[in-house]
């Protein structure tokens, strides 16, 4: 099979806060990401989603990763592909998602 990744994925284990605009919920979902590049995220979480489902999520870029202050990052994206795995355990869901928009917003100056 081609790679068809036209963005470097890097893996990355980070928390992320999911919001699903068109159903104007207050409340995120959270979850974790796999890997991520400039196009697009897989992260796990507990809530069903579906493909062609609009997200917004936030995630936040330790200083280790940058070389420098936190980064915060909020974007928007469409879901692609939802893989279902499930153990012994719970059930989790695995999102594809690609990222049709997002802001970068530097941590220096950001009051704690």
């Amino acid at each position: 099979m081609t790679e068809r990744r036209t963005a470097r994925r890097y893996d990355l284990s980070l928390p992320v806060n999911v919001r699903l605009p068109i159903n104007r919920e207050t409340a995120a979902h959270n979850g974790q990401t796999r890997d991520i590049s400039t196009r697009g995220v897989y992260f796990m979480m507990q809530k069903d989603l579906a493909p062609g489902t609009e997200v917004d999520f936030t995630l936040t870029l330790p200083a280790e990763i940058t070389r420098g202050a936190e980064v915060f990052v909020r974007a928007h994206g469409r879901v692609v592909r939802v893989d279902k795995q499930q153990d012994d355990q719970h059930e989790s869901i695995g999102v594809a998602a690609v990222i049709e928009r997002y802001d970068i917003i530097r941590g220096e100056g950001t009051p704690i």
